[in-house]
């Protein structure tokens, strides 16, 4: 079964920025939007900086806090963190690397670095035992679809092909199109993966959304638990992309897919070793590989 949620991923998942604003009054609304609408400029800052950037006061930038939600104002500066990882552009990222004029070596060990905690992190957060409840709801579905566009349209295409090659029957929407009809042909007993990082592709979010009306299960992949695919998802395992250059680093969205996959093929380890006994035979002499 899945771990409790900590206070803080129930307040991420449940409550909205749109909602967060709401419980403020209109004057303290737009005291605090260029905080949230830039995140990463005021994430370091103590309350009396960020007041002063304000053109506040610090007790008044507590109470704006607390009036949003938060116990104190430590919580809200790791709600900014998380809020700066989900909007981060390419750009934000290149111009945020510690890094400036270092040779190419320095960047490369950099860059390996970062891969080496995202996995760290996923390694560290995942309840394994948890990944044998996913791979028992992976079993009982009557059908799997997979929702990812752009980037992570190549996790899917991915995660489609093992899945197949375990003898599941899996879905691809990766275009909007397709997206919308499979949304729409899902019901109970359906199974839907939907995985998009940072602020969540709009075609993604939708589908998974309308696949939960529908009445499929859905499960969120994605790196942050203010993300829509978490806070819409019916259960949701975070895997960073965090990158130290630009774009987003896959290398522990793919090892969660990985583990996912070893589970599944172990869960049931005498049907996994008949299905592949028959593609023994095609992946020895196949006309697919070159003499």
């Amino acid at each position: 079964m899945p771990k409790p949620k900590s206070a803080k991923e129930s307040v991420a998942e449940s409550v909205s920025l749109s909602k967060m604003l709401a419980r403020l009054s209109r004057k303290r609304q737009e005291v605090i939007r260029p905080v949230l609408e830039s995140p990463r400029e005021f994430v370091l800052m103590s309350v009396r900086s960020m007041a002063e950037r304000l053109k506040s006061d610090p007790a008044t930038t507590v109470r704006i806090v607390q009036g949003m939600g938060f116990p104190s104002y430590r919580d809200f500066q790791k709600f900014l963190h998380d809020l700066s990882v989900a909007r981060a552009t390419s750009l934000d990222l290149m111009q945020a690397s510690s890094l400036r004029d270092a040779g190419i070596p320095v960047y490369v060990r950099e860059a390996f670095e970062q891969e080496a905690r995202n996995l760290q992190g996923l390694r560290n957060s995942l309840d394994f035992s948890r990944l044998e409840s996913l791979a028992r709801r992976i079993y009982l579905a009557k059908r799997i679809v997979l929702i990812g566009s752009d980037l992570a349209e190549s996790l899917v295409v991915y995660f489609e092909y093992h899945l197949g090659l375990l003898g599941f029957c899996a879905l691809r929407a990766t275009m909007a199109g397709r997206t919308s009809h499979l949304a729409r042909m899902v019901g109970k007993g359906d199974l839907v993966f939907a995985i998009s990082f940072r602020r969540g592709l709009r075609q993604t979010v939708e589908g998974l959304q309308q696949a939960k009306e529908h009445g499929a299960y859905c499960i969120g992949i994605t790196d942050t638990f203010l993300s829509p695919v978490a806070r819409f998802a019916h259960e949701s395992i975070l895997a960073s992309v965090e990158t130290t250059s630009f774009g987003a680093s896959y290398v522990a969205p793919m090892a969660l897919l990985n583990v996912i996959l070893v589970a599944c093929a172990n869960y049931r380890r005498a049907r996994t070793l008949a299905q592949l006994q028959e593609a023994d035979r095609e992946q020895r002499l196949g006309f697919r590989w070159y003499e």
